[in-house]
């Protein structure tokens, strides 16, 4: 074997398809979903019928596929053959957060461009107009994230067969709907669970088929990744090792993607990544507690924290209420007690976007 052999050329790469280990990469079939997608199938169902469907409320934790399974169904609807005319309409509540961004991003999808000078109300009515002469599937992704809820009563009230996805990595978001919204919603709730040991190594596996050519993995490499992702109950971290894991093996030249490689991308992940897959989504995690429970005192809080998986002591938990505080995120009035000492009462206080931590 010469010395050289080993080692990549110039014109030479690992990724057959880098584009695959994006989270937004869309794989066939979704893995370990399909029971999820036939519910989401069973409430838009009663549209091909010219009733109007079930409403469902799609959560559970960040990274395990509620994007995708929605995208895909979505998807589908869009590519089928048939008399009766579904239009599927998918808005990301992360960027179009009030009735007005939404109103706008309908419009613009229904191809509807005489939006000047027009208000809010009257976007609505004309939107409302258009889609009754169709059937529509709505889906509003972190639909927590929406300052008003306008659009949704209208189109409850008003829209005559709909099926209305709602994605939200918290369920207790419909505690803090407005009654009226509520009992017209009326949403069956479909739970996402974590993806075990199992799957999280056949997600990754069918990944690596996709990103990558043939025998560029150790085995021991890609089982460290498989840990590592399980550990984190986070597909995106998976996806991340995998990636940067590649780069590195390339930029040393190596034509195999070997253990050593991995744990750098492990250290690069925990120090350069840990906005995306940790702090940031903890502290978002917890400020969305606190929106939902705005006015409650921190140990009522943290019981919330507790019942949604959160796992950190009541201290570091506290710690991190106060690092919102400082941010102008929430407020904190502490008020003097009797016997059992003060109590502190938190207040959801700023629609500032996490990003901006």
């Amino acid at each position: 074997m010469g010395l050289f052999d080993e080692m990549l050329k110039d014109n030479e790469s690992l990724f057959k398809n880098e584009i695959a280990l994006s989270f937004d990469f869309h794989p066939k079939p979704l893995k370990f979903r399909d029971i999820e997608q036939k519910q989401m199938a069973i409430s838009i169902r009663p549209l091909f019928q010219g009733r109007d469907g079930t409403h469902l409320l799609v959560h559970g934790k960040p990274g395990i596929g509620k994007t995708i399974a929605v995208k895909q169904v979505l998807q589908e609807l869009d590519e089928l053959e048939e008399d009766v005319e579904i239009l599927p309409i998918y808005i990301n509540c992360w960027q179009k957060n009030t009735t007005y961004k939404i109103v706008l991003e309908i419009c613009e999808k229904i191809g509807y461009r005489l939006i000047q000078s027009k208000k809010t109300e009257e976007l609505l009515k004309i939107i409302v107009q258009k889609l009754n002469k169709s059937n529509v599937v709505f889906a509003f992704d972190e639909i927590d994230k929406v300052e008003d809820y306008d659009f949704l009563y209208t189109f409850l009230e008003q829209i005559y067969r709909k099926t209305i996805l709602l994605i939200s990595n918290y369920k207790e978001w419909l505690i803090q709907l407005d009654p009226r919204i509520k009992s017209r919603l009326n949403p069956q709730l479909l739970d996402f669970k974590t993806y075990n040991d199992m799957e999280t190594r056949g997600i990754l596996e069918q990944r690596k088929e996709f990103a990558f050519f043939p025998g560029v993995w150790d085995n021991e490499a890609f089982e460290l990744v498989v840990h590592k992702t399980f550990l984190q109950k986070d597909i995106r971290a998976g996806l991340h090792l995998m990636k940067t894991a590649g780069l590195i093996s390339e930029d040393v030249a190596s034509r195999k993607i070997k253990k050593n490689h991995v744990n750098a991308a492990i250290k690069k992940l925990d120090e350069l990544a840990v906005k995306d897959l940790g702090l940031e989504e903890e502290r978002q995690f917890i400020l969305n507690i606190v929106k939902l429970n705005s006015g409650k005192k921190t140990g009522d809080l943290y019981k919330v924290y507790q019942e949604n998986n959160g796992k950190a002591s009541y201290k570091t938990f506290r710690r991190k209420i106060d690092d919102l505080e400082k941010g102008k995120f929430v407020s904190v009035k502490t008020i003097p007690g009797g016997d059992g000492g003060s109590t502190s009462i938190v207040t959801y206080k700023s629609v500032k976007k996490l990003t901006d931590f």
